[in-house]
Parts: C-alpha cells; structure tokens; sequence
C-alpha cells in the first residue's frame, strides 16, 4: 500500500492531461439517428422533425461513441491514473454519475470532434463501498471548431469495504396511494390500476390517469402471464441484501402494462427479451421479525423456455 499523501499529490499531477485520444464522430448528425433516438425515448418534440430539426440535446454523448469498432482508446496517461490507484489498494471501480452542458443545437450535416482531459481528482474519500478516489473526465465535443457541449463522466475508484453479513432484503415503501398493491400482493394478488373514467390501465400505482387526469380508479387483477420487455444484468455496485449478478427485468403484462421485478428460474446470462414468465410469489422474513413477511410478486421463465 502507498502512502495516502503521496499518491494524493501523485494523483493530482495527472489532472488536465489527456484521458482518450482525440477523435471524430463515426457518423454526421443524421435524421434517421434522430428519429431512432425519439422513438426509443417517446419524444414527439417538433423541433426534431422535419427540414429544419435540431438534435436533441441529450444525444450529445451519442455522436461521439465509437460502436463496436470503436475508438482509439485510453491514453497512457490515464492508464497510468487507473494503474497508480490500483497500487494505492484502490483495485475496484463503478461509475457514479455524468453531467452534460450544451451550448448550441446540433444539426443535421454537422461533424463533430471531441476530445477527453483528466479534470479532476478528489481527495481521498470514505464511502460505502470502500475508500478511494473520484475521477472526473471531461470530453467537450466541437462543430466546425465551435465547442457545442461538455460531458463529464465520474469514477470512484475504491478499495472495497470489508464484507458485512447479509443485510434484510430492503422493504418497500407503502403509502397511501399504493397500499392496497401491497395488501394484495400479501394475499397473492397482482392488481392494476385502471381509470373509470377511461378505462387505461396504469402501473405503478398513482392517484391519478396519467391519460386524462381523472382522480377516481378501481382495479383488475392481472393474469399473470408476460413478457420480458427488457432486462439488465447488475454488477455494481453491490448492495448487500443481493448477490450479483443478477437480472432485473422490465416485464410486460398480458394486460399491457409493464413493471420491474426479478426474473427468475433461469440463470442471470440467460434472460433474453421476449422470454415468456408468469407470475408468483416470494415470502422473506418471517413472522417473527419486527416488521413481519415480505411478499413480492417475481416473475419465473415458462418452463421449457429458458
């Protein structure tokens, strides 16, 4: 293990030095990308359609990302970052959070370039992971020379904390507009919400349609029959009541609506979307904890599918 203060200083040398090789969009801003975009994001905005559209704002970070071929990559000098926290003991790493900036509108035709400097690192920090570092890089991405937004991406590179005991699997938090899902989901029932005045269903629970505002709601019990709809596979950042990895999936109900839930009876690599579940039921806890059994609804491959 190094000495904490001088890789601190160490650490703080390599900031505004290069973290990636400078580099230039696969593509031009294009329509079709756009229109991908919007449709995966349900975003009917007019000012990205027709002869004059722009480029959502948020599809910043999409003109820069290599694909499957990619880039050329990391430079020496943040390899060098990663290999000196590695040697501090700071051997694990998960991404934290990314800001984005944008100074004017993309459109379509423009070519961008964008480059990546190592702008921060913090001082040694304690969290719940562990201890270690957190390092900010910033790629400011460029049109005919013109910087049209920044984005910052956030590691913490950390030494993991030592392993506790199995926590409690977390609980639910029960309100009043979601009550009544939990007590029926205590007797074994999947319930949906359904407007009476226009009859769209709704899930999750809330105390209004979000399709025409309607306060006033009844129920219909799902069949429980679904779909995957989509899925990822967690990794970290660990939690204590899981064990990772493991699949979370965004499961589409016979009845239209969708809700996450784990996906079960099938190894994590191999939930796939369109893979056929049906509903059941786990208890954890006991009867004799505090706050008594927990049940949630779970979602198991249709036998033969997996």
């Amino acid at each position: 293990m190094l000495d904490e203060d001088a890789v601190g200083a160490r650490l703080k040398g390599y900031e505004g030095r290069p973290a990636a090789v400078a580099g230039v969009g696969k593509d031009p801003v294009n329509l079709p990308m756009i229109r991908h975009w919007c449709e995966a994001m349900g975003d009917t905005n007019p000012a990205y359609t027709g002869p004059d559209a722009i480029a959502p704002p948020t599809m910043l970070q999409a003109w820069t990302m290599g694909g499957l071929s990619g880039h050329e990559g990391r430079t020496g000098a943040y390899d060098d970052l990663l290999s000196l926290l590695d040697a501090s003991g700071c051997t694990s790493v998960v991404a934290t959070d990314c800001e984005q900036e944008y100074l004017r509108p993309l459109r379509p035709g423009d070519e961008v370039t964008f480059d990546t400097v190592i702008e921060s690192v913090s001082e040694r920090k304690t969290t719940k992971l562990g201890t270690g570092y957190f390092v900010t890089t910033r790629t400011d991405v460029r049109a005919a020379g013109r910087l049209v937004g920044t984005h910052r991406f956030r590691i913490l590179k950390y030494a993991p904390a030592r392993r506790t005991p199995p926590a409690p699997r977390p609980r639910p938090v029960v309100n009043r507009d979601n009550a009544g899902f939990w007590a029926a989901a205590a007797e074994g029932r999947l319930l949906i919400q359904r407007c009476t005045d226009c009859g769209t269903l709704r899930h999750p629970w809330l105390p209004g349609c979000n399709a025409c505002g309607c306060l006033e709601w009844d129920t219909v019990e799902a069949s429980g029959e679904g779909t995957v709809y989509s899925y990822v596979v967690m990794h970290h950042p660990p939690f204590p009541a899981f064990e990772p990895p493991y699949a979370v999936g965004l499961i589409e109900l016979a009845e239209g609506v969708r809700m996450v839930s784990n996906v079960v009876g099938v190894p994590y690599d191999k939930v796939r979307i369109g893979l056929p579940v049906r509903l059941e039921f786990r208890r954890y806890g006991d009867e004799g904890d505090d706050e008594g059994t927990l049940v949630l609804p779970v979602f198991r491959v249709v036998e033969g599918e997996g």
